[in-house]
């Protein structure tokens, strides 16, 4: 079975895509929500935390996310630190994973920054998802109720459509003009 990541900026439109993949068939681990989980419920990974951050991070056992994400996303060096503790976690999960998934062609491994966190090496194949800067703005904007400046912080954080596209194997423009069902039925078909 092949291990295939797909990837592309915050907002770009890959959690919409594997819903389509999911739909043919095809198992996706999702990272972030796999981090999340595992941020509450992995012991060695808490007990990281707590050492990089302070023990205020967590009350009564569950991370506070809005405080390590300000943390993070203001200090380049913790947001280094945290991506150390949380990639290679997340990245032996996935395997685990992957392992329990039978006898499918391949599965999928969702990660906004599989480039930046080296979790490519764990694949087969890259998908990159891209869309335009400001549709990508407005779209997080509108999902997640937060700022333009948070928004674009994050983006800052990580690579452009284009040096994404330049590592990956695969393209998949999601900028609500193309349309989306025959470039991943094309893939899948590759993949398959």
């Amino acid at each position: 079975m092949k291990r295939v990541g797909i990837t592309g900026g915050i907002g770009s439109g890959k959690s919409h895509i594997c819903r389509v993949f999911e739909q043919l068939g095809i198992p996706v681990f999702y990272t972030d929500s796999e981090a999340k989980k595992m941020y509450d419920d992995t012991p060695e990974v808490q007990a990281q935390l707590i050492e990089t951050f302070g023990r205020e991070i967590y009350s009564k056992g569950l991370l506070n996310r809005p405080l390590l994400a300000q943390i993070v996303f203001s200090n380049p060096q913790s947001l280094s630190k945290l991506n150390a503790i949380a990639h290679p976690a997340v990245g032996r999960r996935f395997l685990a994973w992957a392992e329990r998934q039978g006898s499918v062609p391949y599965v999928l491994k969702e990660a906004a920054l599989m480039f930046e966190s080296e979790g490519y090496k764990l694949v087969n194949k890259v998908i990159t998802v891209n869309a335009p800067a400001e549709l990508r703005v407005q779209r997080v904007m509108l999902r997640n109720g937060c700022s333009r400046q948070e928004v674009e912080q994050r983006m800052a954080h990580q690579l452009s459509d284009e040096d994404r596209t330049a590592r990956a194997d695969f393209t998949i423009d999601c900028d609500d003009a193309t349309p989306l069902l025959p470039q991943i039925l094309k893939i899948h078909e590759e993949l398959s």
